[in-house]
């Protein structure tokens, strides 16, 4: 079965389809995105602005089209914080769905933990025990640990990488008194969530996944992504705190110069890169491993998980 998974998130609109079969490993053979920053267009109530919404009703319609062309025979849509936290996120649901036909699911914090979970257990397997995953979105940090395919704690925060860099700095590159204030802010808002998980036992294997950790392991020399998912990628904490000091100092323009980094993520790379780096710190991770799978991928393994006869 042909599956086009319609994933919106705070940085981009994201439309892959799979070729999906039972026992299978959820390949894309189309990938297909746009930028879209949606916590860029929140008001000072909190809600998606209209400019907002109408570059989200493009972007769900363009991947709509694109579904259909593909022959996808079922769209999985869903949105995650950006749209779930916003004001007026219900409103939000109603426009898109009336101007493209497509309802998107809001997925919680907790499920977005727990479906990135179940595509990193699946990519490592048993044999890695517990796992402690970090996952770090334009809206949302999530964290989970675990030796099932269900994470013993999963939790979701407010600690996205454009979210902190659309609230906290105002310029470029940010002053170093605004780095330290949110880098005390970001310890105090992972303390019960780091405690709880490390409440849960020692991981065998800490796992980063997004395409912030991915960045911030290629910055500090991992091998590119046209090497090939099968290549083992890591990011030290010591490596992360060195590049901290590094990117730091420079313009947005000057960090999409770096190889490595899109001039489409350089802007907030270093607000995710403080919450990386608070969140090794809060449960003791020297090293993680840079997972390919993520979100999409769990989402698309449930949906295996239910039987592709039925709807």
């Amino acid at each position: 079965m042909r599956l086009g998974v319609l994933d919106v998130g705070s940085n981009t609109v994201h439309m892959v389809a799979v070729d999906a079969r039972t026992g299978g490993h959820p390949t894309p053979m189309s990938d297909w995105k746009t930028t879209m920053r949606l916590v860029e267009y929140l008001d000072k109530d909190g809600a998606i602005d209209d400019k907002g919404i109408k570059k989200l009703v493009k972007g769900v319609q363009e991947a709509r089209e694109l579904a259909e062309q593909l022959g996808c025979e079922e769209m999985l849509p869903f949105a995650t914080s950006a749209i779930r936290s916003a004001a007026n996120g219900d409103e939000v649901l109603d426009i898109v769905e009336k101007n493209t036909g497509v309802r998107l699911e809001i997925l919680s914090g907790v499920d977005e933990a727990r479906l990135t979970f179940l595509a990193v257990r699946r990519w490592y397997g048993w044999s890695a025990g517990r796992i402690t995953n970090l996952d770090i979105g334009g809206g949302s940090l999530e964290m989970s640990t675990g030796t099932d395919e269900e994470p013993d704690a999963a939790f979701s925060l407010d600690l996205g990488a454009g979210r902190l860099t659309h609230e906290w700095f105002d310029t470029d590159p940010p002053e170093r008194k605004k780095i330290n204030i949110l880098r005390d802010y970001i310890d105090a808002e992972l303390a019960d969530a780091a405690r709880s998980i490390r409440n849960c036992g020692t991981e065998n294997l800490a796992v980063g996944t997004s395409k912030t950790f991915r960045t911030l392991a290629r910055l500090t020399g991992a091998a590119p992504s046209s090497a090939g998912p099968m290549v083992t990628r890591t990011l030290t904490h010591h490596g992360l705190r060195q590049l901290i000091a590094f990117i730091s100092r420079m313009t947005a323009a000057d960090r999409a110069e770096l190889e490595g980094i899109s001039s489409d993520r350089s802007h907030q790379i270093v607000a995710g890169a403080l919450v990386a780096e608070a969140s090794m710190r809060a449960l003791g991770i020297e090293q993680l491993q840079i997972c390919p799978w993520a979100l999409r991928e769990g989402v698309i393994l449930r949906r295996i998980d239910k039987g592709l006869d039925q709807s």
